[in-house]
């Protein structure tokens, strides 16, 4: 069973990585480091020669390059080394590549196969950071229905893919997420109760055919990025 290391050392440790060709799902809480942690993993991958593809909904590159640049990781490197590409849908970055691509935004929403429409054959990886932009208004059934859809096209690509969704959306649609995908870690900040201090913990939730932790981690978000503090609780 082929797997691919996160870059995420506890992790990595624990699972061996990520299934490939397989979907791993990434949920969390407005400020607890989804797109980080996505940026740590497309790094790692790239690291491993893997062609990655970061499809991004809310940020542009620049966004991403700097966010990088403040861990100290070279994703313009790996740019230019065609290691890693990028499909921006936000702002006026998405208009020009809806104009470049005949993307058309409207219709992407609730259609989310047509995400991969223009990603490239030879591709190993792909982010996507996040999909809550696709969700509104559908029913439980039909994010079930494109949701499955989605999974079912990226492993036909033989691809492998994180796909990261935001807090509100992972509310209304996490339980039939959780049915499709190889496995699930999410990202959560709660006060401790024993120091009174806030803190990221994370929960990886489920991986499929792999022994995982059943206990919160502690974490935080370092110089080089997620950073486990601590091993499973016993």
């Amino acid at each position: 069973m082929e797997r691919i290391k996160t870059g995420i050392s506890v992790i990595d440790e624990i699972t061996g990585g990520f299934r490939a060709n397989r979907t791993m799902l990434l949920t969390g809480d407005a400020g607890s480091g989804k797109t980080i942690f996505g940026l740590h993993f497309a790094i790692n991958c790239c690291d491993q020669g893997l062609k990655t593809v970061y499809v991004t909904t809310e940020e542009d590159a620049d966004d991403l390059f700097t966010q990088a640049k403040s861990f100290n990781w070279d994703l313009e490197k790996f740019a230019e080394e065609g290691l890693i590409s990028f499909i921006e849908l936000a702002g006026i970055r998405a208009r020009l590549i809806e104009a470049e691509l005949s993307i058309d935004i409207d219709t992407m929403k609730g259609n989310f196969a047509k995400i991969l429409q223009n990603i490239p054959d030879d591709t190993d990886v792909v982010i996507i950071d996040s999909l809550g932009s696709y969700t509104a208004k559908l029913t439980p059934y039909e994010f079930r229905d494109r949701f499955d859809h989605l999974v079912y096209e990226l492993k036909e690509k033989n691809i492998t893919s994180l796909v990261i969704i935001d807090s509100a959306t992972s509310n209304e649609f996490n339980e039939l997420a959780l049915f499709s995908v190889y496995g699930a870690i999410k990202l959560m900040k709660r006060e401790n109760p024993y120091t009174g201090r806030r803190e990221r913990v994370m929960d990886v939730v489920k991986m499929r055919s792999t022994r995982t932790p059943t206990q919160f981690m502690t974490y935080e978000i370092d110089s080089n990025g997620i950073n486990i503090l601590s091993s499973p609780e016993k």
